[in-house]
């Protein structure tokens, strides 16, 4: 099994004539077949898209409520860039798309508070923005992680951090663990999918035998998640989890990367948040390169 995403998934993108959607559908498509199915371009209606790589032909619809009446689409992948990527998330929206993955980076956060505003009377569930998006090994992958590095196997993976869920992918492929789906929720304020909605998806998915939990600086987050881990494992339901929290030598009260990473008041820190995640059963790895070995090591018991 997998979570969100598998190899039945129809994909749409809202910005594929742009460079970056042309080249990450490209990647889509030769990662295992990821059925992407269409775009959306409001001026390019009617026209069609083609592979550089090996001729693949989209086409492209006027709107994205078009393109899902068409297409059957049950995904889209937004590569808009920032000025008009809120509205392309309020567009997918109102279309009722039940899986919105934003890539984009760099949207204002009053623009994320009005999309928020929205999704919270919705269908739809929002993956980002500013992530890297969701894979599922020799399924599907929708966003911008590198599919080479993937192996299916049965770890879970949830990170804030793009580069750091690539890192723990890598090492529990090459600790032979491999994953069930690897999902990076982004590190900004205002976002959609938080650690708690994809833990919960996890600890009910029967293929996923264990964790990684990669937490940054900033927010409360990684605090909320771990209770939730308590407050589950109270109920019986608990797997083996590693983590790692990024930017513990960052300075209070300054931005470190993500728009998210803020530390203020004495909350919001590296230790804090370690503390609670180790207090919640998590084995906390002193470095990102121990990720895998970490994992290995709390399953060996």
């Amino acid at each position: 099994m997998s979570i969100l995403v598998n190899k039945d998934t129809k994909v749409i993108v809202q910005g594929l004539t742009g460079k970056t959607g042309t080249f990450h559908t490209e990647q889509a498509l030769a990662y295992y077949g990821t059925r992407m199915v269409g775009g959306v371009h409001p001026k390019k209606g009617g026209e069609s898209w083609s592979s550089g790589v090996d001729g693949t032909s989209l086409p492209i619809f006027t709107s994205v409520a078009e393109a899902k009446e068409r297409t059957g689409a049950d995904a889209t992948v937004i590569y808009v860039p920032p000025a008009g990527a809120a509205d392309a998330i309020i567009e997918a929206i109102e279309a009722e798309v039940p899986f919105i993955t934003c890539i984009t980076e760099g949207i204002p956060v009053m623009d994320m508070v009005r999309v928020k505003a929205r999704l919270d009377r919705s269908k739809s569930r929002l993956l980002g923005p500013n992530c890297p998006g969701i894979l599922t090994p020799e399924e599907c992958k929708i966003g911008i992680m590198p599919g080479s590095i993937f192996r299916k196997g049965s770890v879970g993976i949830v990170s804030r951090s793009g580069t750091l869920t690539y890192e723990a992918v890598f090492q529990t492929s090459n600790e032979g663990l491999g994953q069930t789906t690897a999902v990076g929720i982004g590190g900004d304020p205002v976002k959609g999918t938080e650690f708690i909605d994809v833990l919960e998806m996890f600890l009910a998915d029967e293929a996923t035998q264990s964790i990684i939990m990669i937490g940054e600086i900033g927010g409360s987050a990684e605090e909320d998640a771990a209770q939730f881990l308590k407050d589950e494992a109270k109920k019986g339901r608990k797997k083996p989890m590693a983590g790692f929290i990024a930017g513990r030598t960052a300075p209070k009260g300054r931005t470190m990367g993500h728009a998210g990473a803020v530390v203020s008041g004495g909350k919001g820190d590296a230790e804090s948040k370690i503390a609670a995640m180790e207090s919640a059963g998590i084995k906390v790895s002193p470095s990102p390169a121990r990720l895998g070995k970490t994992l290995v090591e709390v399953l060996k018991g």
